[in-house]
């Protein structure tokens, strides 16, 4: 699977500033190696009731952190992320796209297949 990965700008100074000033939601997740948390702005449609978590640049770090520990948080509340199937990702990229805004635009013209962009459906945890 592909990855774009992100700027220094964007890991160092924008994800910061964006999850201190409340842009999108705060996504915390347990770091595979380190079990530390690792924490980042995110924007979360939904679409029929369930919210989603989807990846823009592709096979991300967090996304193989929540592909090894599905617990999550969205901001202070506990979810359990579960991966959805290619086939069934059109309409939550379709709800997101919109959302996010121009800025994930490009994502989609270098990694243009909904392949490319894990999606996954949270459900509170138990």
């Amino acid at each position: 699977m592909a990855y774009l990965k992100p700027p220094w700008f964007t890991r160092r100074i924008f994800n910061p500033v964006a999850m201190f000033f409340g842009m999108g939601q705060t996504l915390t997740v347990r770091r595979r190696h380190s079990g530390r948390p690792q924490q980042i702005p995110v924007v979360v449609p939904v679409v029929d009731g369930v919210k989603y978590l989807v990846s823009t640049r592709g096979e991300s770090d967090w996304v193989r952190n929540v592909r090894a520990d599905p617990k999550v948080k969205l901001g202070d509340t506990p979810y359990v992320a579960n991966e959805v199937p290619v086939d069934r990702r059109t309409t939550v990229i379709a709800a997101y796209r919109p959302l996010a805004g121009k800025v994930v635009e490009s994502y989609w013209r270098q990694l243009p297949d909904d392949v490319d962009h894990p999606v996954f459906a949270l459900t509170p945890a138990q």
